[in-house]
């Protein structure tokens, strides 16, 4: 699906609006996932997002899962598309002027450092909101910077551990598996949109930004739907339950004849549906009419006896069909899709959930795009992920600073670029 695909939901060009966050500068200041996530939704949103990394090897995420060449991955390309990309020499008493400078010019800070990193290089919220107080300044890291943890390393997964969502997931009496997305970072990462645009709400009324501290431990403690007021209000702690859930019979994973698909019977009129087509097709007689199992509590407690008849009778057929039985009685369900299929499932290609983009060196780059819909807009990035200091002489003009200082803070590194002239980076 190409990006121009996306655009249909926008409306007309009539109906056009400009991009909720134009005319804000976001300052992202972040590495890896969370941080770099956060800034690429403020992008598609209509910010100008200038990315802020290191000089040398930059942000760590170039060079994280599908490396494509020196500077350059997968995970970056997907994370820091419609960027500007600086590389400013930290060390280097001009380029801690030109970051000043740069942030002075900011109504957003993002970073995903431990608390009090930095504090040390003179970008603390403390300094840079006492030279710009309109400054909306987003802090993430593994527990936030309060509490007796606050000064520990973390990531994602360790998060993920501690929260109790591991625990809950997998075969019981075996080791929780990997999650396999990044959880915590994603889902901190978005809360972290949230609360920025709130922020900057606020900041219309008061005329002042604020810090925002968001801890990946935090976030993942809010997402129990039920784990925690189970245990506070029954004292029932969960499980690992492998397949299916025990407390919502019928809802789980089975095996078909030639794949796996998900059947979400649990309500009590989907359950009799399923019930009746399972009857129809081959099951055991009664099955539908049995009283036992026609409310929750009651299919709960018949559980393996349900399994007992459901898993065989799945196991018969093809997930094709099973599909089409189950779509026949409005019984959601879902085949269990290999990332090749959910990209040419027509759904994700008619949402335009995957873009398109140019990138100048690797040609065609197919990407997850964001989830966000809006009638009068399109937000589709169409700008790749910058190179490593690719808008150094754009940015450092942008904020006042002559073409021969340029010229001089390159030469001496201070901006840094993968090529003198900043373009951009040769071929691996």
């Amino acid at each position: 699906m190409s990006a121009s695909t996306a655009s249909s939901t926008a409306g007309t060009a009539a109906d056009r609006q400009p991009l909720p966050l134009a005319g804000l500068r976001v300052i992202d200041y972040s590495h890896f996932l969370a941080g770099p996530y956060v800034g690429r939704c403020l992008a598609a949103l209509g910010a100008e997002v200038i990315k802020v990394e290191r000089p040398g090897t930059g942000d760590a995420g170039r060079q994280h899962a599908t490396v494509l060449d020196a500077h350059t991955s997968g995970y970056f390309l997907q994370l820091n598309m419609g960027k500007q990309g600086v590389s400013v020499d930290m060390k280097d008493a001009r380029g801690k002027a030109f970051m000043q400078r740069l942030c002075d010019s900011a109504d957003v800070f993002i970073e995903n450092y431990r608390p009090g990193a930095l504090d040390k290089l003179g970008l603390g919220h403390a300094e840079l909101s006492a030279r710009n107080p309109r400054l909306v300044y987003c802090s993430i890291s593994a527990y936030g910077h309060t509490g007796p943890d606050a000064h520990r390393a973390g990531f994602g997964l360790i998060a993920e551990a501690r929260s109790g969502i591991m625990q809950m997931v997998g075969t019981p009496g075996e080791p929780p598996p990997l999650l396999r997305i990044s959880l915590g970072d994603m889902y901190t990462g978005i809360h972290a949109v949230a609360a920025i645009n709130a922020a900057l709400l606020g900041r219309e009324r008061s005329g002042r930004g604020q810090h925002i501290d968001m801890a990946l431990y935090d976030t993942l403690v809010s997402m129990h739907e039920y784990a925690v007021q189970n245990w506070t209000l029954r004292g029932v702690l969960p499980e690992q339950t492998g397949h299916d859930m025990p407390t919502s019979t019928l809802y789980g994973v089975f095996r078909a004849a030639d794949g796996d698909l998900v059947i979400a019977a649990q309500v009590d009129a989907a359950w009799k549906r399923f019930a009746a087509l399972v009857e129809a097709h081959g099951g055991p007689a009664g099955f539908a009419s049995d009283a036992r199992l026609h409310d929750g509590s009651g299919r709960n407690a018949q559980r393996e006896h349900i399994l007992a008849v459901v898993r065989p009778w799945v196991a018969a057929r093809t997930v094709a069909e099973l599909t089409r039985l189950l779509d026949g009685i409005d019984v959601p369900c879902a085949k269990v899709q290999r990332i090749d299929e959910v990209l040419a499932d027509p759904q994700i290609q008619a949402r335009g959930m995957v873009v398109e983009q140019h990138h100048p060196r690797l040609g065609t780059l197919r990407l997850p795009d964001l989830p966000f819909r809006f009638s009068g807009c399109d937000t589709t990035i169409r700008r790749v992920a910058p190179d490593l200091g690719q808008h150094n002489a754009e940015v450092a003009a942008a904020l006042g600073y002559g073409a021969d200082e340029i010229a001089a803070l390159q030469a001496d590194g201070v901006l840094f670029s993968a090529r003198p002239d900043g373009t951009g980076l040769p071929p691996a």
